[in-house]
């Protein structure tokens, strides 16, 4: 997946970069970040390709603003993309790299306490999800007045409050399975 194809879908009405990291922010993070950074490259490259136009207009406040619009090619583009196969990536969790070297500390309370914070953000994440998910689900899932991207998009809410869940129910048994080895670990030290 990249994220030229998920700004192009995120271009459904004019925007600058600033409101698309505004729009990141405020959902499509629980799938995708990205930072400024990241994001006006994007935009110029999709530019130069065609998939996007931009033009200049006064802020409300400081200088002018670019203001980002969709092409034609960018719209065909954006439906190749939609209408080919799923796209598997990898996923990164940075906590999964620090859990792997936490052996070099040799201290089975700081992986305790390592999972116990994990699982608060997740289980804190995992309740936001859920709020979000049950003031839209009767609606998203059934109602003819709906709009198609608010069911799709109620859709990926699912999906990520399933996966939050996961990764809370394998905190739970990575606690557990922590305290099982220390205490057998005690046990032989007697």
């Amino acid at each position: 997946m990249s994220l030229e194809h998920i700004l192009l879908g995120m271009l459904r009405t004019p925007a600058t970069g600033y409101d698309l990291r505004a729009e990141f922010l405020a959902g499509a993070r629980y799938f995708w970040s990205a930072e400024l950074g990241q994001i006006y490259p994007a935009l110029a490259s999709m530019e130069q390709r065609g998939w996007l136009k931009s033009s200049r207009q006064p802020s409300p406040k400081g200088p002018q603003r670019r203001i980002y619009r969709r092409t034609a090619q960018g719209t065909r583009e954006l439906r190749r993309w939609l209408a080919s196969e799923p796209i598997m990536g990898t996923e990164r969790f940075a906590y999964l790299a620090q859990l792997i070297f936490l052996g070099e500390l040799g201290d089975l309370d700081q992986t305790e306490r390592f999972l116990q914070q994990l699982r608060e953000k997740q289980s804190a994440l995992l309740e936001l999800l859920d709020q979000v998910r049950q003031g839209t689900s009767g609606a998203a899932q059934c109602d003819s007045q709906t709009t198609d991207a608010e069911f799709h998009e109620w859709l990926c809410i699912m999906f990520g409050a399933r996966a939050v869940g996961a990764r809370v129910q394998w905190c739970d048994e990575a606690l557990e399975i922590v305290r099982r080895r220390r205490a057998s670990q005690k046990e032989k030290q007697k």
